[in-house]
């Protein structure tokens, strides 16, 4: 990760206006809408101008009509985090929080995140891409079962299925292929679920995730009670160091940058392995980043100052670098 710190900001003056981007029309708008209401909140109880803006067709004339100084993204998904809002604000020169252009398309693409991830020799579940029913033998034969298959470019769990028969296998990628045209499947690692929160690049309490559901789904994760947050996580300080470097490696690797969360699996063998990157993650009262920094000593309206901080250039860069 870089090695430049964003500047610590004092005066809410110095934000000004701030536009808090959140709904937008992709499938994850539900929880956009309370993350960006959480935010916007947060924002005016510490005295920052502060907006909401659902973006519509005549969003660009709202952008530059409305004297925004900055954008607070907390767009969830397909038009939010997958980097077209990071170009249209690039191009307005409008600073944002987060990940920039190129992060953010790499990282809301699982499937391409994972090929580099495996490139750059960054534990992830093995996979196969399944474009047809040609490749469902093969990629049984190669990943045995169980196995999860997921759309490419999904956040929130949105599309998965976790197939336990090879007979379920047509219908999971039916699921999944509903949500755009690439489809891949994982092999299922039994073992300990973790996420590893990550604020101005540096890496917090990672938090164990115990869910009742069959995996870590979206109910699981917006609205369900029966879900577990176990942090401190319970594993040996040399683990939990080691785990956490690779969360970092992971996200210095999709080039995502300001903050983000990195969800992993431990099997048997005790290897982390990512299962993916976010960079726009939730901000509702089951969010994981939340919990993370309560965890370091970091409240609620005080993280989403600190995020707000990343539209800010590190030190030694230039504002053209955010994208």
């Amino acid at each position: 990760m870089s090695s430049g710190r964003y500047p610590r900001i004092s005066d809410p003056a110095a934000f000004g206006k701030v536009a808090v981007l959140l709904g937008g029309k992709s499938s994850e708008r539900e929880i956009s809408l309370l993350t960006g209401e959480a935010v916007h909140q947060a924002l005016l109880r510490q005295g920052v101008r502060a907006e909401r803006l659902d973006p519509s067709s005549d969003f660009p004339a709202a952008l530059q009509q409305g004297g925004f100084d900055r954008a607070w993204i907390a767009l969830h998904g397909r038009g939010g985090e997958d980097g077209s809002m990071q170009g249209l604000l690039s191009c307005l020169g409008i600073p944002f929080t987060g990940s920039g252009v190129l992060g953010s398309a790499i990282a809301m693409d699982k499937l391409r995140t994972k090929r580099l991830l495996a490139a750059v020799g960054v534990p992830t579940p093995r996979f196969h891409v399944l474009a047809g029913e040609r490749d469902f033998a093969p990629a049984l034969a190669e990943l045995g079962l169980p196995l999860i298959v997921k759309p490419a470019s999904e956040g929130s769990s949105i599309g998965m299925s976790k197939v336990q028969r090879a007979e379920d296998l047509p219908h999971a990628y039916a699921t999944a292929a509903r949500f755009g045209d690439e489809v891949f499947c994982e092999e299922w690692i039994q073992g300990a679920e973790y996420t590893a929160a990550i604020l101005h690049d540096r890496v917090l309490p990672l938090i164990r995730i115990e869910a009742r559901a069959i995996f870590y789904d979206y109910q699981a994760k917006y609205f369900s009670d029966e879900t577990r947050y176990i942090c401190p996580c319970g594993l040996e300080p040399a683990t939990e160091q080691r785990f956490a470097a690779v969360a970092a490696a992971a996200f210095d690797a999709v080039a995502a940058s300001g903050w983000g969360r990195v969800d992993l699996m431990a099997g048997a063998d005790g290897i982390a392995r990512v299962l993916e990157v976010n960079t726009v993650p939730g901000m509702t009262s089951h969010s994981l980043v939340p919990m993370a920094a309560a965890a370091a000593g970091t409240g609620f309206d005080e993280l989403v100052w600190r995020i707000l901080e990343t539209s800010f250039p590190r030190e030694g860069e230039a504002h053209a670098a955010q994208a």
